[in-house]
């Protein structure tokens, strides 16, 4: 006797060794014998051989139309045997009566399963629903081949390119447009970045990577909605100061200027003045909404995407001509030794005489200038003329305040490779497309203006930060608990010491108008100013407060983001430049080994770093000429072959000090998608928010 039975959702057959009152022992063609509960077993027969029967049932089960079976099938449930009856013949053979379970087994959008070799038909309105969706399923499937195909052969279907961001790094691994890329990637065996570049999917290199942070960062695009600046109700004092500003010349956001008084007299007066918007936006207000959703100014070569609406940003900024409302800190200084004496922040209205631009005076602003008296320079301006002795003073006192800090540091700062500025030619601050010309020039770390001002900004940030601390009033600080190697800048609500700038306390409080921790920490001192040693209680933000911690935690994660696109920018039009001006060798300095046997150099005369191949036992600050191999702008890759060595070998040392290298632009490479065609089969509910590189 043998036996057709269901053993988990598969149909087998076989002898039937010995049977008992609930189960059957049963030996199959494989010759592996198995307990089957006699309640699975379907059917029992003599003849022909359980396999024999298999493939004759299954032969049967393909020749059953399923419309015509469901119109014979009655209303109630019932079994594989009743149907096949009403559908061959009252003396249904055996193998027509298993045909017609596979049959109706096969068919659960017709059929309903009713228990053990029983099934119900499905309602008429639900077998048309089913019917459609079975058809739109495989109208669908028949899309992804011939989205696939096409992909195949170079050509990209326009939903494919709609979606491409969406596909690459953020994708619904259901879509047809990812599974087309998928099914296309493993067809032809390429990559999928690599295919879709192939197929014409990325008009531009630099679209590509504008648009892609785009889609990251800014998925709603960059638009303000319609919002109007406050007024600032408070009635200000008009400073005696007469402040100047010193930025460079794309610089809109004015968020600082200093100024002096009581040169000459054995004291004098260093103002810092800091924009104060914190006046008059309130911390829940529309606009405090669209600076917190933004948290910071996103920079990169030719443009930038403003964290407030420029209407609000022109209002507020320190534009000369105007008295503009400001956070001033007054530093009381021994003119001779230059001792701090004490300290002082103010609210008020501060007269803004000049709004400098470093990059139109760098050269007119030298050391020499500024250290000797009788020596005069035949381009310098009027106005910063008149400035001399001013800014001769801040020159001394930036230098001292220095070389302070660097005793609290255990060592000098290092000011040995220079910042680049970049200018898109004919660009205007309007949006790039990729294709303009490049110009790339160079500004040396620590120039007389720089130092100024990044002195006087410590001095403020250091100062309020360690003010707010004494007062209880918590703040957004930024610390470092040493400078041993793998020990980073954390940002968080306690004033503690930044070993690497050297101050017991660092806030950020000196860019209002551009970083959003610095117009919390701006409320936080204007309570401090108003309220003294009562300011914890009217601070917008209490100690331990979440809503502080939260802030901190999105705007880590925006400023990382955004530094990162700025430095992918910087980095893609470094490499425009190379191209454009047809540069095929480069002078480069080692400064670490790279993987595979190469090793990291950094270009002497431009902002660039790549791996480099063709020598061995390199030390550190080797110099060599390189020649260049080809520009991959979406990677933004480029490797370099080692032409000669320019320095003597004789003189180098393997112990030659590596330069802080804590702010190294990161090298190029494979870009991490999101599009993974090792799956075994694309998932149907695949998480689209947990992507695999």
């Amino acid at each position: 006797m043998h036996a057709l039975f269901e053993e988990a959702g598969k149909f087998m057959a076989g002898r039937i060794l010995s049977e008992a009152d609930t189960s059957a022992q049963v030996e199959l063609d494989s010759g592996k014998r198995v307990k089957v509960k006699a309640a699975n077993i379907l059917l029992r027969f003599e003849k022909p051989a359980p396999s024999e029967l298999i493939a004759q049932a299954q032969a049967v089960a393909e020749s059953i139309e399923l419309d015509l079976a469901w119109e014979f099938a009655p209303e109630d449930d019932f079994g594989f045997a009743d149907l096949a009856r009403d559908y061959f013949s009252d003396n249904a053979t055996l193998a027509q009566q298993a045909g017609a379970l596979f049959r109706l087994y096969d068919a659960p959008h017709y059929f309903r399963r009713a228990g053990k070799g029983r099934f119900k038909k499905a309602p008429a309105e639900i077998l048309q629903q089913a019917l459609a969706a079975i058809e739109k399923k495989k109208a669908l499937l028949a899309q992804i081949d011939e989205w696939a195909a096409a992909l195949g052969r170079g050509e990209c279907p326009q939903p494919i390119r709609e979606q491409l961001y969406k596909i690459l790094f953020k994708p619904d691994k259901n879509a047809p447009e990812y599974k087309a890329v998928v099914e296309a990637s493993r067809a032809t065996h390429t990559a999928p970045l690599d295919l879709l570049q192939k197929a014409g999917a990325i008009d531009s290199s630099y679209q590509f990577h504008w648009k892609r942070f785009l889609f990251e960062n800014f998925p709603k695009g960059t638009g303000f909605p319609a919002v109007t600046a406050p007024v600032i109700a408070d009635e200000l004092p008009l400073s005696t100061a007469q402040a100047y500003s010193i930025d460079d010349s794309q610089t809109t956001e004015i968020d600082d200027a200093l100024s002096v008084q009581g040169l000459g007299t054995g004291t004098v007066v260093l103002g810092i003045h800091i924009a104060a918007p914190g006046l008059a936006i309130q911390p829940g207000s529309a606009i405090d909404q669209l600076g917190r959703a933004r948290l910071s100014t996103v920079y990169m070569p030719g443009y930038k995407i403003t964290m407030l609406p420029d209407d609000v940003v022109q209002t507020y900024t320190l534009d000369e001509g105007r008295a503009n409302p400001a956070v001033s800190l007054y530093v009381t200084i021994d003119e001779a030794t230059l001792e701090f004496k004490g300290s002082e922040t103010k609210l008020e209205r501060v007269h803004v005489a000049a709004n400098l631009r470093h990059d139109q005076l760098d050269s007119v602003v030298t050391e020499e200038w500024l250290s000797n008296p009788a020596f005069e320079h035949q381009n310098a301006p009027q106005r910063l003329s008149d400035l001399r002795g001013q800014l001769s003073f801040l020159y001394r006192l930036a230098k001292e305040l220095k070389a302070r800090r660097e005793v609290v540091r255990g060592k000098p700062e290092n000011f040995n490779r220079p910042d680049y500025n970049f200018r898109l030619v004919g660009n205007n601050g309007a949006e790039p497309q990729g294709h303009e010309q490049v110009q790339i020039s160079v500004r040396q770390r620590g120039a007389p203006l720089d130092l100024i001002v990044a002195e006087a900004m410590i001095v403020a940030n250091s100062t309020w930060g360690s003010w707010m601390a004494e007062l209880g009033v918590p703040g957004i600080y930024r610390s470092q608990a040493s400078m041993a190697p793998g020990v980073k800048v954390r940002m968080g609500t306690k004033a503690l010491p930044h070993a690497g700038i050297g101050v017991k306390a660092y806030s950020w409080a000196t860019s209002p108008l551009r970083r959003y921790t610095d117009l919390v920490n701006q409320w936080q001192i204007i309570a401090c100013a108003r309220h003294g040693a009562t300011a914890a209680l009217a601070a917008p933000f209490k100690p331990k407060d979440a809503d502080l911690f939260s802030i901190i935690s999105s705007f880590d994660g925006a400023y990382s983001a955004y530094n990162g696109y700025q430095a992918g920018m910087e980095r893609f039009w470094t490499l425009k430049y190379v191209e454009q001006n047809g540069i095929t060798e480069l002078n480069a300095t080692v400064f670490k080994e790279g993987p595979g046997g190469s090793f990291l150099v950094r270009a002497d005369d431009i902002p660039l770093v790549f791996p480099v191949l063709g020598a061995q036992n390199l030390p550190r600050g080797a110099r060599l000429k390189v020649k260049l191999g080809e520009v991959d702008e979406i990677t933004l890759d480029l490797h370099g072959t080692v032409l000669e060595r320019l320095d003597d070998p004789a003189d180098a040392s393997d112990d030659a000090p590596l330069e802080d290298d804590g702010d190294d632009e990161a090298v190029a490479g494979p870009i991490a998608i999101a599009v993974d065609v090792n799956e075994a089969d694309t998932p149907t509910n695949a998480n689209a928010d947990n992507p695999t590189p």
